[in-house]
């Protein structure tokens, strides 16, 4: 039984020079101890199919059709209330730049109590002791003292750590990791990875890591859903995708990845569509070197093309 399933989500943003789409019909399914990984360029969907999850859209978007279950409840169906018990709680966020979550005039101890006191109902030393246990757990050294600290007292690589601390102490069963590696020097990306690996593997927590770096994503995802212009173009079990990938974007992207052995980088040509681009067809077409007619005027859907993996391409 599926923990999270996205079903046929279709979101649109209501601007001022019109209504524009930014997510077709996005089908995902996470199930307990998994790691899914949604990864594509900017602007492809991952952070607004992330967000509907929440129900952390803008003002101007909004979910025209589709269902999102969670524990076989949909949560599109549920009220404000509650969904803020389910927010933080069941399922938390990680966001790209902890400092936009993290308000910078109080304490880590004032914003862990917070937390702990709407989602567990502790107060006090109760409180206090249960920040500590959830600071440590994610390896921040001398944690006492560490809720006494603001957040620009403490480096990029501790207040992710905070971050994920906070979704700790809620028992989150899905963590939701935006681009949690940004910014982070590669000694402490491959600390938080680690960390969010060992949460993944000692409380059997699911988690849907959204990531640009493919070769993170190789090593840590179960599962991986490759997006390009709203849609999912691959979606695949294991590590086929980056070994075998089948759709023209994917081998793109993998393609694009720094080779040592080859002097020349490789790049995609052209750039991404926006919402405000129309197309009527693949919208890859542009820019994939193995388009022919049918790609301009036909929009291919996802199916089934090996034991592991689904393409949306007419290739297959």
């Amino acid at each position: 039984m599926s923990l999270l399933k996205i079903e046929n989500l279709n979101l649109f943003f209501n601007l001022q020079s019109g209504s524009f789409q930014a997510l077709y019909n996005v089908n995902l399914e996470l199930n307990k101890g998994e790691t899914l990984a949604i990864v594509g360029e900017s602007g492809s969907g991952k952070t607004m199919t992330a967000m509907s999850v929440l129900n952390l859209l803008p003002n101007t978007a909004k979910i025209t059709s589709g269902k999102i279950f969670y524990n076989e409840k949909n949560l599109l169906e549920l009220s404000p209330n509650q969904m803020q018990k389910i927010r933080g709680k069941e399922i938390a966020l990680i966001p790209q730049d902890p400092m936009t979550s993290l308000n910078p005039l109080y304490t880590i101890g004032n914003q862990l109590y917070e937390v702990i006191n709407l989602h567990k109902n502790l107060y006090g030393d109760e409180a206090k002791k249960y920040a500590i246990e959830a600071l440590e757990a994610v390896k921040i050294p001398d944690a006492k003292s560490r809720l006494n600290a603001y957040p620009h007292e403490l480096s990029g690589g501790m207040r992710q750590r905070i971050a994920i601390a906070a979704a700790l102490a809620c028992e989150a069963k899905i963590i939701i990791a935006d681009e949690p590696t940004t910014a982070l020097d590669v000694t402490v990306q491959a600390q938080i990875i680690e960390l969010l690996n060992d949460i993944k593997k000692n409380y059997h927590t699911s988690i849907i890591l959204i990531s640009h770096d493919l070769a993170l994503v190789c090593e840590n995802a179960d599962k991986t859903a490759v997006m390009y212009a709203g849609s999912i173009v691959e979606y695949c079990k294991g590590k086929d995708i980056f070994f075998e990938p089948k759709h023209p974007y994917t081998q793109a992207l993998i393609s694009s990845l720094p080779d040592l052995s080859n002097k020349v980088l490789k790049t995609i040509q052209g750039t991404p569509p926006t919402i405000r681009d129309e197309f009527s067809g693949c919208p890859f077409f542009p820019r994939c070197d193995k388009s022919f007619e049918k790609c301009n005027l036909e929009k291919p859907s996802l199916k089934t093309v090996s034991e592991n993996t689904q393409s949306a391409c007419f290739l297959m």
